[in-house]
């Protein structure tokens, strides 16, 4: 789980780096780049959102991911 973590936060962080690096006007890499963000994010709430579902179901006691 820290490995698919990790890499959905380098994701984004390399989105961040190209959308500070264009210029003011909203380009297609800045677009691309919020986009990319989005979906790392939404993938990442999604896989927690599963994995604690997963462990409710199984009545385990520690339910966070």
């Amino acid at each position: 789980m820290k490995v698919t973590s990790f890499i959905y936060r380098m994701i984004a962080v390399s989105g961040l780096v190209f959308a500070l690096g264009a210029c003011s006007d909203e380009g297609p890499m800045e677009k691309a780049g919020k986009q990319l963000d989005e979906t790392a994010q939404d993938t990442q709430n999604a896989i927690e959102d599963k994995c604690e579902n997963l462990k409710e179901s199984l009545n385990a006691e520690d339910k966070d991911c």
